[in-house]
């Protein structure tokens, strides 16, 4: 068996399973907007340990950050399986209806750019559609582990303090504590302060979070 019909063999098993199973729902991440939070960005502790930041550190602070996201939205993406799984089928596809006009190099760059022009032209828009149709899970507060969370008040001195994030589309406010480690560096949370959530007690509406 050639390579070209292992590809297309394995890009339609792998669709058909991800659409039979709805395991190419982006599920949690697709949930929220801000979810593509494959990563915590670099946490900057630096203006937490004694005067705030100038608003120059922190413009750039902010800067860095979105881009650090920008960059983890586009990681997850070139990892998603249904992405795989169509340039596979679209390879496999392409070198099929080719291979006995073309061969060697040409076959194989023509065979990925057909990969690529089947996802993008095909495969995408119809699996986005369909996702339309797909219902929605309803997210719980154990989904939000790793969200990115605003701290509502400043933290007492045993760190804990009201922070906010976002379920369902809806801001919810829980209390928080903040992870024992950054407690004993001495750091502090102040109103406005960017947070993630790292584990999270749903019978106590409760979490913890560390500093961003």
């Amino acid at each position: 068996m050639d390579p070209y019909t292992i590809c297309l063999l394995l890009g339609a098993l792998g669709l058909g399973a991800m659409a039979l199973t709805g395991a190419g729902r982006h599920g949690h991440a697709g949930g929220h907007g801000h979810h593509a939070h494959a990563g915590a960005a670099p946490r900057a502790t630096a203006s937490h340990a004694g005067t705030p930041s100038s608003p120059t550190h922190g413009g750039a602070r902010a800067t860095h950050q979105t881009g650090g996201a920008a960059a983890s939205r586009a990681l997850w993406s070139l990892m998603s399986p249904r992405l795989l799984f169509s340039v596979l089928l679209g390879i496999g596809t392409t070198g099929v209806l080719l291979r006995h006009t073309i061969s060697g190099g040409v076959l194989l760059a023509a065979a990925i750019a057909g990969g690529v022009v089947f996802e993008r032209a095909l495969v995408r828009p119809v699996w986005d559609l369909a996702m339309r149709f797909a219902s929605k899970p309803a997210l719980t507060l154990e989904s939000c582990v790793t969200d990115p969370a605003t701290a509502v008040t400043s933290f007492d001195a045993e760190g804990r303090g009201l922070v906010a994030i976002e379920l369902d589309g809806q801001l919810v406010q829980i209390l928080a504590t903040l992870v024992p480690s950054e407690r004993a560096a001495g750091l502090t949370v102040r109103a406005g302060d960017r947070l993630r959530i790292d584990a999270v007690d749903a019978e106590r509406n409760r979490c913890t979070v560390s500093i961003l």
